[in-house]
């Protein structure tokens, strides 16, 4: 039996499943940042052994024990709070990591069956641009899940002060070449290679090093916020005889509080439709211009055409700013199965999460305007939206803060929420804005230009945040061209790998 187990799942099975795994702990809340190279460079070791039929194979193992320990917490929200079976809940989770393993399969692949050549200099610059590059795809193919990159392991330490110049996927490229130096360093005979892949692997901690202290913007005004974490319990949320405590809720949080210049309500702050809370919008719009303060807050829209049947409205996630502010956005990136759920006509119906009305939202239309808030333009961004870094960072460049509002309640007291907050700070990082979070049950926080989180409110309770803010001007590098320059090194690299190892196939063969 102990043989047939080895030939079924080998040691290198077991080995990229447990590489993967290790790479959750060096995000948040965990933060053993140096998990993350190892991880990487684990990998890197693995594949470098193994026959390039089975490297796909290796890369989705990988995958699996990445997923399967970061993004477990969906099944909070598919079991608690949509009422699954143990079973059923256990199963979909599983099919969605086995999905989003084949990534780090298609990594695998190209890897070990188009660019490695065995020789270990050349294939550390092959295996850092496969990993950013499949990174890369996390943002945009089939709408993108952009979670647990390498990058966000790195925001405090120095290879973080990277993230203006090219965003998180640099970061992550600097983190991933510098392990897959040291690994070939390992693979390497003779001293003069060996002390050049030293070199390879100290080179980006020596670019981004200096530039830790390198202003990429200017400061503006300073303005005080207030951000109101309602603490409203997912279980109850969403039903009708909640809907007065939700509304008096917020009306009493904020009582004290509008003579700030900001003041956020968090992702669906009331749970009505806008059309039907049109009075009391008018009250808190009185009161906040009473104040002086500009009122943000996440409403649900449901929208009817004029004409057409009440029944054919579209559900839509608005932010509104009131009082000393003007202006609406509607969410453009919707959560799978949570805001719109995938083959539809199949899950509908499996179970109660997958019914809510809040399941068949429409997404806004891109480029659209800041918010206003007093002299100050606001970048929007609605909870899952911050994870992504060209869709933040457009309309960061021409922002004076981010504003992000969320509800985390989905997700209980898993890592998924800290795991969010600290892509927030890498967005501000990223974009040298202040990010002004406000969410239902926590993290809500304030965070500086260079990711850090000033002030913050303890999950699970009722409470305001009440803090200072900086308005920023200029734009970063980052900003300003996005992963462009990134994406076209990368493409060099690969080109001339691939360029070198057909060149090399008359000389050795692959088995």
């Amino acid at each position: 039996m102990r043989g047939l187990t080895a030939r079924i799942f080998p040691p290198a099975f077991w080995a990229a499943l447990l590489a993967g795994a290790a790479l959750p702990f060096a995000l948040a809340p965990f933060d053993y940042w140096l998990l993350a190279p190892a991880s990487a460079g684990a990998l890197l070791w693995v594949l470098n052994r193994a026959l390039p039929h089975s490297t796909a194979m290796l890369g989705w193992w990988y995958g699996v024990g990445k997923y399967a320990a970061g993004v477990s917490w969906i099944y909070v929200s598919i079991h608690d709070y949509g009422h699954a079976t143990p079973a059923l809940a256990g199963f979909l989770v599983l099919l969605f990591v086995a999905g989003l393993a084949l990534f780090s399969s298609l990594q695998g692949w190209v890897y070990g069956r188009w660019l490695r050549t065995a020789r270990p200099l050349a294939d550390g610059f092959a295996f850092a641009a496969t990993w950013t590059l499949t990174e890369w795809l996390l943002t945009w193919v089939l709408t993108g899940f952009p979670w647990l990159f390498i990058g966000y392991a790195h925001i405090d330490d120095p290879l973080g002060a990277l993230a203006p110049v090219g965003g998180v996927l640099l970061v992550g490229f600097a983190s991933v070449f510098s392990v897959a130096f040291v690994v070939a360093v390992l693979e390497t005979i003779g001293w003069r290679k060996r002390l050049v892949g030293v070199t390879l692997a100290l080179l980006p901690w020596l670019v981004a090093w200096p530039l830790q202290s390198k202003q990429w913007v200017e400061t503006g005004d300073s303005g005080r916020v207030a951000l109101v974490q309602s603490n409203i319990g997912q279980d109850i949320k969403w039903r009708m005889d909640s809907i007065g405590m939700i509304l008096d809720r917020h009306r009493r949080l904020t009582a004290g509080h509008w003579d700030n210049d900001l003041v956020i309500w968090p992702e669906a702050a009331i749970t009505i439709f806008q059309r039907q809370a049109v009075d009391y919008l008018a009250e808190m719009d009185r009161r906040a211009r009473a104040g002086g303060a500009t009122l943000i807050l996440g409403v649900p829209a449901y929208e009817i055409s004029p004409g057409a049947p009440a029944s054919d409205g579209v559900f839509r996630n608005t932010a509104v700013a009131l009082g000393n502010g003007e202006g609406r956005y509607v969410k453009q990136r919707l959560v799978p199965f949570g805001e719109y759920v995938p083959l539809a006509g199949l899950l509908r119906g499996v179970i109660e999460f997958f019914n809510l009305p809040m399941s068949r939202t429409e997404p806004g239309p891109e480029n659209q305007p800041l918010l206003r808030a007093g002299p100050w333009g606001v970048a929007m961004a609605i909870c899952y939206e911050i994870v992504y870094p060209d869709l933040v960072r457009r309309s960061a460049r021409e922002a004076d803060v981010l504003v992000t509002i969320s509800n985390d309640s989905w997700f209980g007291n898993s890592t998924g929420p800290l795991q969010h907050v600290q892509m927030a700070r890498m967005r501000a990082r990223e974009n040298g804005r202040w990010v002004l979070r406000a969410t239902n049950n926590g993290v809500t926080a304030i965070i500086d230009a260079h990711g850090t989180v000033r002030a913050e409110l303890p999950q699970f309770e009722t409470g305001v945040l009440e803090g200072h803010f900086t308005a920023m001007n200029g734009t970063t590098p980052f900003g300003r061209y996005g992963h462009l320059p990134l994406l076209v090194g990368l493409a060099l690299i690969l080109a001339g790998t691939l360029v070198r190892v057909v060149s090399l196939r008359p000389f050795f063969r692959r088995t």
